[in-house]
């Protein structure tokens, strides 16, 4: 998911750590990967229709050494805040989460 802003790529969202880019022989990331892509994908939509930039925060699809999708949410703490102002906001106005 791409957004809006072309320049989000390189904002310094990195993401990336020590063991980022290592692959285990006879893992199948694909599967793992895809899954995480779709629900990175659905995530980085609902930010953008809350009026969050890409550029701002986004989910980023992975995978675990083992294969399993993981989605990791990159963002400026100002917009984490933000973010987490408007799921405490959501909590509080229906007595719980989601």
């Amino acid at each position: 998911m791409t957004g809006a802003e072309a320049e989000w790529p390189n904002d310094g969202l990195d993401v990336g750590g020590v063991d980022c880019g290592l692959w285990v022989r006879g893992v199948d990331y694909t599967v793992g990967w895809r899954d995480a892509r779709e629900a990175a994908d659905r995530l980085n939509r609902a930010l953008l229709s809350a009026g969050f930039g890409l550029s701002d925060m986004r989910a980023i699809a992975s995978t675990s050494e083992e294969g399993h999708g993981v989605v990791r949410l990159a963002g400026w703490p100002d917009a984490v805040e933000r973010l987490a102002r408007l799921l405490e906001a959501r909590a509080d106005g229906e007595g719980g989460a989601a």
